[in-house]
């Protein structure tokens, strides 16, 4: 007999309590947030979807090298150990660790980008979008027309529109386009994967006006593995010779570690031009730290060392991927609108269908964020117009799973508490702004039912 369920690929060995809490203090707790869920305390959420983002459970094997960190202000052979840990996947010569990644690309956009520039990319995540504007240049997506449909069953829909970047190219000049970025999986457009032959034609498109193409590569490996289910030629290679074969078409990177580097902290910036590294390793000093440790620990170092490459394992890929999809699909299964087929790290509900009584200008996705909160202790986040403003495509709700944390309880649990809130959402209300930040407003804007 030939066993075909996929179940945890992991036995788990240490527990955190989570705290059960009443509707009613949900609301209370809810309306001192400012119907904001950042705002809310992590002790009151029972099941947290807000980010995948820092919030997995670390492996044994990292645990273990955690011990090895060596705490040397320079030369740490923790840095040595992650230099080239990835190195060993994404191929540039220049590694240069930093806390985040958001670090990552301020750095790369505060050496690269001035005012008036434009920068394309499929879809720009929110930090990426501010770092590009926070220097004065333009953010400008470009992904194809099937990633802007929610319902549409299309293999890549986070490929970006090679004729569009054609276009802008010869509109605005190449003089004015310092770097194009490919964001794999694409976060923003629901979790969706880039093709190899989109990558490969973005590149050529690259090479041939001489702009570097760079990735955002937060979930290189998801995408990976997205390319050896669905795109021909792959299926017989490995997730790790799928990554290095997308890097090799690129000029560098940018990285949070705190997603497929199975981190708790910390990202990267990598590319092979010696003088470019140069300055942001001058940069790097000035906020982050000595180009060996960038602001983090050497444990943490040795942490990324590790989990970056147990982030391309064929099991735990395959797993991922399919806890990720069971949610997607029975709540689909249920009536609930999302963006299909389901996204490697996230599941999207589409708030606009989900809501459609509620305008875009009444923030359907905080509406119903909040309603999932209500009702199960849920903690979700809005990715559309309170995120984006005039930039939204959609109004989507994402419920991003946290790697090897929950169960397939807790995953039944989400399926019951959003068919219910699916059921009854014809009682939800629209929101509006009591408060909100100049830049990445969504963080910590204060709402209000209308």
């Amino acid at each position: 007999m030939s066993v075909r369920t996929i179940i945890e690929p992991f036995r788990i060995k240490s527990v955190e309590p989570i705290r059960w809490t009443t509707r009613e203090q949900r609301e209370e707790l809810l309306k001192a947030a400012h119907y904001n869920l950042f705002l809310l305390h992590a002790d009151d959420v029972l099941i947290d979807l807000l980010t995948d983002s820092g919030t997995g459970a670390m492996s044994t094997h990292q645990w273990a090298a955690i011990m090895e960190g060596d705490e040397s202000y320079a030369g740490s052979r923790s840095y040595d150990r992650f230099r080239n840990s990835v190195h060993d996947i994404v191929g540039y010569t220049h590694i240069i660790p930093t806390h985040q990644g958001r670090a990552a690309e301020r750095i790369l956009f505060g050496v690269t980008c001035k005012k008036g520039d434009v920068v394309p990319n499929n879809t720009h995540f929110d930090t990426t979008r501010a770092n590009v504007e926070f220097v004065g240049a333009e953010a400008v997506d470009l992904l194809i027309p099937e990633g802007r449909q929610p319902s549409l069953q299309y293999p890549f829909k986070g490929n970006m529109d090679v004729v569009a970047l054609e276009a802008l190219i010869a509109r605005v000049g190449r003089e004015r386009i310092p770097l194009v970025m490919l964001t794999v999986t694409n976060n923003s457009g629901g979790g969706q994967p880039v093709s190899m032959e989109n990558v490969r034609q973005v590149s050529a498109i690259c090479k041939r006006h001489r702009i570097p193409l760079y990735f955002d590569a937060c979930r290189f490996a998801e995408n990976a593995w997205f390319i050896k289910l669905r795109e021909p030629g792959y299926a017989d290679k490995t997730p790790k010779e799928i990554a290095q074969e997308m890097f090799r078409y690129g000029d560098g990177c940018t990285m949070s570690a705190k997603k497929d580097g199975m981190a708790n902290i910390g990202g990267f910036l990598c590319t092979s031009n010696d003088l470019l590294a140069q300055q942001e390793k001058d940069l790097l000093i000035l906020t982050e730290g000595y180009p060996t440790y960038g602001g983090l620990a050497g444990r943490d170092l040795e942490a990324i060392a590790v989990g970056i490459q147990e982030a391309l394992q064929v099991d735990y890929l395959r797993y991922r991927i399919a806890s990720t999809a069971y949610l997607g699909n029975h709540i689909a299964e249920g009536g609930v609108p999302i963006v299909q087929p389901p996204g490697g790290h996230a599941i999207y509900i589409d708030a606009r269908a989900f809501l459609p009584h509620i305008p875009s200008s009444q923030f359907p996705g905080v509406a119903l964020a909040s309603e999932l909160y209500l009702e199960g202790g849920v903690r979700s986040v809005e990715i559309g117009t309170l995120m984006f403003a005039n930039a939204a495509q959609m109004d989507l709700v994402r419920l991003a799973m946290p790697r090897r944390v929950y169960t397939q309880s807790h995953v039944d649990y989400l399926v019951e508490v959003i068919l219910e809130v699916f059921r009854n959402r014809a009682q939800i209300r629209g929101m509006r702004l009591t408060h909100e930040a100049p830049f990445l407003r969504h963080f910590t804007a204060h709402l209000a039912p209308i």
